[in-house]
């Protein structure tokens, strides 16, 4: 089946670009690799109320591992709908480890920094994971948050916002814009929640 190209043998690396970006993005909010004695599985969970989000990312994980993902819900009564695929090298690929994320040091990759293209997708791909768009207009309160509690990876989208120009702030889980101008000009950046 190999001989034949039925069975794939070759993995390359990705091609390093925004789609790229993106996904690793999610793939570090609500992502989850795992390793098995010949395979790897990446499994990408999502709120089932949410059928851009999952058409997205079911989309972008086809492109880039040329091979479409199962789409299963979770389970009766859950809100969950998983994205999975299976293939070889997944984690060295992505250069993402595999297993639990919540303690590991996690560095914005130098092609995602050094692009603010590809700085936006990863953003994007972060925040659709883990973020939220907040307003209360009786108290003039304007909010874009992301929450995690993985303290380097806060200090990527901390970081990564202060490079686009942005002024968050940080707290022990999460990282809050909260001007007004800024919380729109974000969301409208990333293109949050648009599909």
């Amino acid at each position: 089946m190999m001989a034949l190209g039925e069975i794939r043998s070759i993995y390359p690396p990705f091609k390093k670009n925004g789609d790229l970006a993106e996904l690793v993005g999610m793939v570090l909010g609500d992502g989850h690799i795992e390793k098995f004695p010949r395979t790897e599985s990446l499994t990408i969970a999502c709120n089932s109320n949410n059928p851009g989000l999952i058409k997205r990312y079911s989309r972008l994980v086809a492109i880039l591992f040329d091979k479409e993902p199962y789409i299963a819900k979770v389970s009766k009564g859950k809100n969950c709908i998983r994205v999975r695929i299976y293939q070889k090298n997944i984690s060295k690929r992505l250069a993402i480890s595999t297993g639990n994320k919540s303690k590991i040091k996690i560095q914005t990759p130098k092609w995602i920094s050094g692009d603010k293209d590809f700085l936006i997708r990863y953003l994007r791909g972060l925040y659709e994971a883990e973020g939220s768009f907040c307003v209360h207009k009786p108290t003039y309160t304007y909010k874009f948050l992301f929450g995690n509690r993985n303290e380097s990876l806060l200090r990527n989208v901390y970081r990564g916002l202060k490079i686009l120009g942005f002024h968050p702030h940080k707290s022990r889980y999460q990282i809050q814009v909260s001007k007004k101008e800024e919380v729109y000009k974000i969301k409208d950046l990333i293109k949050f929640r648009q599909y």
